[in-house]
């Protein structure tokens, strides 16, 4: 039996958590349920609508919602970070501002997403000090926060026992799944890369590569799932990341972005509507509008993560871990998105061939920036941040990363 804590338990994505635990009772024997946040009017209404579900699932263990933090973390066997530091007003900050420096707009990548990190690596390391202080002994901490190969590298620098998930992959597997008409089990994406810079280099269906049919027969319908021009998906001969259009489209992207209204401000919507329909007390399952709200299947790919990491089961999930000589042409420190096959000592990393060189300098132009942030996240010094931004491709001049590294401080906070 086990013990799982999730910091910021008053996110809206909880819920979809809370369903991945019901539907895996059989494989992951949690007895107690955490849901740690500051924000208790938040916590009382998620939590609230999380023991409906967990009810309605026939779930016999114990559901605690609370912002202490020392007594969530005594005793913990897993921690998932999932907390937003400074809410859909930072992040609205973040898509904005560089905007007026001729930049991208973004929450996790470009000057925006230094921005978060800049905010969130602190926070995660206090956590994870007191996590490492109160926690069961060989605790897992498992990073779903963005930047999340920023802020899982900064745990690792650290010396803490972390990984780091993201949704995409997962999301890719449906899709291709889908467009090939096989059920989601039988397929693994081999995609390789840095957290939300990562290429799909096979679609692997019973020991078959389906990607050869996919770009064949389905390319349009991928070009569209990706918001990618479909020649280039033909020409690179891999399907990227729909976080890649912020590079091969930048300047279009920035010019929607001057004119669109900002993500931010979508999901501050759907997040008030969201908490309206959890305080709904005949609501027993998620809704559908929270598919809306990002993070699809988050919640598959976090407890199938948990349940290999507590049974062992050695099956393969796409985590962002140390690379160890598994990509070539990175540093053994740096942190990479592969797939990786994960027992109770954490994932090891299956074996990649080298990037194509079209691949490769990208991910090492942006290696090299993540490297810095977690400098400049730690030392909240100017001149490292500036560094950081002239490292980033989507920034990587003088005026801009000088502006920047002025404006982006005021959205971290006193230090």
């Amino acid at each position: 039996m086990m013990k799982v804590v999730v910091i910021g338990g008053g996110s809206t994505y909880t819920p979809e958590l809370v369903s991945g635990l019901v539907s895996r009772t059989d494989t992951l024997p949690v007895s107690e349920l955490v849901l740690l946040d500051p924000d208790r009017d938040r916590l009382d209404v998620v939590g609230a609508f999380a023991r409906r579900i967990l009810d309605h699932g026939g779930w016999t263990g114990r559901l605690t919602l609370t912002a202490d933090r020392a007594g969530a973390l005594d005793g913990a066997d897993a921690v998932l970070v999932q907390l937003r530091v400074g809410g859909q007003d930072a992040r609205l900050h973040d898509e904005t501002v560089p905007l007026a420096c001729g930049c991208l707009g973004q929450e996790t990548t470009g000057a925006g997403g230094l921005a978060k990190a800049l905010r969130t690596v602190p926070v995660v390391l206090d956590l994870a000090a007191e996590v490492q202080r109160r926690a069961a002994p060989g605790a897992w901490i498992v990073d779903f926060a963005n930047p999340v190969g920023i802020v899982t590298r900064a745990l690792r620098d650290a010396g803490h026992r972390a990984i780091g998930l993201c949704n995409v992959a997962i999301g890719l597997q449906r899709f291709t799944a889908g467009l090939l008409g096989v059920e989601p089990a039988r397929v693994m994406v081999d995609q390789v890369g840095l957290n939300h810079l990562t290429w799909i280099r096979r679609v692997v269906v019973d020991d078959e590569d389906r990607l050869p049919e996919l770009l064949d027969r389905h390319l349009d319908a991928c070009a569209e799932q990706l918001h990618l021009p479909a020649d280039l998906i033909r020409e690179l001969g891999a399907l990227p990341s729909y976080y890649l259009r912020y590079f091969y489209l930048h300047d279009t992207v920035v010019e929607e972005q001057r004119t669109e209204e900002p993500r931010a401000q979508q999901v501050q919507r759907i997040e008030k509507q969201l908490l309206d329909l959890y305080r709904d007390p005949e609501l027993v399952e998620k809704p559908a509008l929270l598919e809306q709200r990002g993070g699809a299947y988050y919640s598959e790919a976090a407890v199938a993560l948990l349940t290999s990491l507590v049974t062992g089961d050695g099956a393969v999930h796409e985590v962002d871990v140390r690379n160890q000589g598994t990509l070539a042409g990175l540093a053994d420190d740096d942190l990479v998105e592969v797939p990786a096959r994960v027992d109770r000592e954490g994932a090891h990393p299956m074996p990649q061939p080298p990037l194509a060189p079209e691949l490769l300098g990208l991910v090492q132009h942006v290696a090299a920036y993540e490297r810095l942030a977690v400098r400049a996240a730690l030392s909240g010094e100017t001149a490292d941040v500036r560094r950081a931004l002239l490292a980033h491709p989507l920034v990587g001049q003088w005026d801009p990363a000088r502006e920047l590294a002025r404006v982006l401080p005021y959205a971290m906070g006193p230090r």
